[in-house]
Formats: structure tokens, C-alpha cells, sequence
């Protein structure tokens, strides 16, 4: 049995960009966990709809 693993997590999320406005897109989680336990966060991507890959930084999440 492992302690520490790695865990792909996908989520559904409104977000926001200067050039789109607010769009709804599948944001991707690597989370590090212990004993099946979540506990940070090591990355977090979004996929385009032309299927490039994109960091979230450079969108905001919207309300």
C-alpha cells in the first residue's frame, strides 16, 4: 500500500478571459495525496476547444 500517490481529478468550472468573456470549461487537478487523502494541489490545466493545453493562470474564475 502506497502513503503518497498522485490523483487526476477533472471538475467542470465557469471561468473568465478578456478575448471570450465567461465560458464553461473541464479543468484538470493533479492533487498529491496521503492515505487517499487530499491534501495539495501540484497543477491545474485546462484543455481548448481547439485541443491545445493551457495553464490557468492566465484565465480568472467568475462568479
Amino acid at each position: 500500500m502506497k502513503l503518497v500517490s498522485v490523483k487526476r481529478h477533472t471538475k467542470t468550472e465557469k471561468r473568465f478571459t478578456q478575448k471570450m468573456g465567461m465560458f464553461t470549461t473541464s479543468v484538470i487537478y493533479i492533487k498529491r495525496t496521503f492515505l487517499k487523502v487530499p491534501y495539495k494541489t501540484i497543477h491545474k490545466y485546462r484543455e481548448t476547444y481547439y485541443g491545445k493545453v493551457k495553464d490557468c493562470t492566465d484565465c480568472e474564475i467568475g462568479a
